[in-house]
């Protein structure tokens, strides 16, 4: 056809057509790039996602060399306290979520506990008023770790490499140091007051000029204490030298954990709670997470609603889903606790009539008032800084475990010494019925604080199955919209046939019953939905980003799939 055109105009169209063409394919290649960053490559041999590049490789290693799930996940967490020191910590605590290939399941608590002359009022003044602060950021605020020890129950029953080949990687990690991305540089420097008030001999945390994206962190000291645990495992944390600097910091600053307090310290094997969501398994975390229980209550609150049908992030879908996380966080703040102390109605609270019950009240025309939710009747009756990180090896045994010091850097107290940071997780309990802790959740007797007791978690690792197989392992960071973030990304996987990046990728909301609030991401809802619901008296703010989550899923060919958080420097890999 160009051969008719006359030679001049000829010249004219065919770069334009060749500029027309290019912008197709890269318009297509762009496309398929988007795609492709959304489908994730599929592997058979095993899985970790960790919130750490370096961490996740360690955790691949580990499985490689023969490890298995339980192997990695050890080798990871202690490469977390290194590489991602605003969460991975051995100052702090956590939950795990363990289903063996055989379908077996086990879950371990390792979460903090209050000190030994820890006492309720311990944060309010003569007056019975909280003193603002004193709960967070100071020695006072640090319940006693579980992770070493949780580490070394996990490993001691369910691992098969040598524990020291499983330590070994961190301490190469600290001693040698690594460079350190721009996340972690401006998390960093966004802390250096806070560091330099809570440390006047100063910590390694700290550069006077200023972190920048690939400068090298070395932790010697760190090393050191890795070492310890390394070579004397639970001994080389909770007794000996590294035992005795944790209690010296204590005294710099009115702190009260002691050696006693340290010794003492013991993690606890849980039956996991389970439930059904339509032809799916929930296997998840009792309390003293709180996470488990509202996970099951959220998803059997929605269940009789048509989600697929109205769409991912319409405003039905989340109508309702806000709905019912008024009720479940209602609920959240009378009745969930130790259940070492309390006794917690878990089975009252998961059964699927209390939470379709609950919904009964729920009016499409407007929005439930929080002030007009109050918890259900029982018969006789977490910072965003958590980290999560999700395992899956050859045989198929899969791991959940969410771990935390609390806020960003924990208490930002640094173990002169010793190398690393001690959690602010006392801020946790109800330090006052009725008052809110960092994140806003608030709480009553069953969260109150008693010596030897550990502080409620909104930390919710999570296995799915399918037919009676593995489908996802999946959990989060988040402090209290860790339950709705992993709500969220399971029904989108479920009901919206997100792939696992895609659900993880997925903008998120969040509602918690106190303040009356939903709090979205950035696009989270579009104008439409945004409209609806304010229409209805829905109050909606933005917020940055909610949840990092990292997750597995097994594809319907028995393929590995992973969603690791781009909100994040989290990373998957496989093999």
């Amino acid at each position: 056809m160009l051969m008719n055109v006359k030679p001049s105009f000829r010249n004219l169209v065919i770069p334009v057509i060749q500029v027309l063409i290019f912008l197709f394919l890269f318009k297509a290649a762009k496309s398929q790039d988007n795609k492709s960053s959304a489908i994730d490559s599929k592997y058979k041999k095993g899985m970790v996602v960790c919130a750490t590049p370096l961490a996740s490789q360690v955790g691949l290693d580990i499985l490689k060399k023969g490890g298995n799930a339980i192997d990695a996940a050890v080798a990871v967490h202690f490469a977390l306290q290194v590489t991602h020191p605003e969460a991975g910590n051995i100052g702090g605590g956590g939950l795990m979520v363990y289903r063996a290939a055989n379908g077996s399941t086990s879950t371990l608590d390792f979460r903090e506990k209050a000190p030994g002359n820890a006492s309720a009022n311990m944060y309010l003044d003569s007056t019975g008023k909280v003193i603002t602060d004193l709960s967070v950021n100071t020695r006072k605020a640090s319940g006693v770790p579980g992770s070493v020890d949780g580490m070394v129950v996990a490993h001691k029953k369910l691992g098969s490499l040598k524990w020291a080949e499983l330590v070994q990687p961190a301490i190469v990690l600290a001693r040698n140091g690594f460079k350190i991305s721009k996340r972690l540089a401006n998390d960093l420097n966004r802390n250096r007051l806070e560091f330099v008030k809570n440390n006047p001999k100063n910590t390694y945390l700290i550069n006077e000029n200023g972190w920048k994206e690939g400068d090298l962190l070395i932790q010697e000291d760190l090393a050191k204490t890795l070492e310890l645990i390394r070579d004397k495992g639970r001994e080389g944390f909770y007794t000996g030298p590294v035992a005795d600097l944790i209690v010296a910091e204590m005294k710099t600053g009115n702190g009260i954990i002691t050696k006693a307090d340290l010794e003492n310290y013991h993690s606890v094997w849980r039956n996991a709670i389970t439930g059904d969501y339509k032809n799916y398994h929930i296997i998840t975390m009792p309390p003293p997470s709180s996470g488990g229980v509202a996970l099951l209550q959220l998803l059997q609150s929605v269940k009789k609603y048509p989600l697929n049908k109205w769409g991912f992030n319409s405003d039905s879908t989340v109508q309702v889903m806000v709905e019912a996380e008024r009720r479940v966080y209602a609920d959240r703040s009378k009745y969930l606790g130790d259940p070492d102390f309390f006794k917690v109605p878990v089975d009252s609270l998961i059964n699927p009539v209390y939470n379709q019950k609950r919904m009964e009240n729920f009016n499409w025309n407007t929005a439930t008032l929080s002030s007009a939710i109050l918890p259900g009747n029982i018969a006789g009756y977490e910072s965003d800084q958590t980290t999560h990180y999700s395992i899956v090896d050859s045989q198929g045994n899969a791991v959940a475990i969410t771990t935390t010091l609390n806020d960003s850097f924990g208490s930002k107290v640094f173990v002169s010494g010793a190398g690393f940071l001690l959690n602010d997780e006392m801020d946790d309990f109800s330090i006052k019925p009725g008052v809110p802790n960092m994140y806003g959740l608030v709480g009553g007797k069953a969260n109150s604080i008693q010596p030897g007791k550990r502080m409620l978690s909104s930390m919710t690792p999570t296995i799915v199955e399918k037919d009676g197989k593995l489908f996802m392992v999946v959990g989060t960071p988040g402090g209290s919209t860790i339950i709705t973030s992993v709500f969220q990304t399971i029904l989108n996987v479920i009901e919206f046939n997100q792939n696992m990046q895609q659900a993880v990728n997925a903008k998120k909301f969040h509602h918690q019953w106190v303040p009356d609030v939903v709090l979205t991401e950035k696009g989270a809802l579009d104008d439409n939905c945004k409209t609806s619901l304010k229409r209805k008296g829905y109050k909606i703010e933005e917020k940055g980003a909610i949840g990092r989550v990292d997750a597995i899923l097994v594809t319907n060919d028995g393929y590995y799939e992973g969603g690791a958080d781009p909100r994040g420097d989290d990373t998957k890999l496989g093999w």
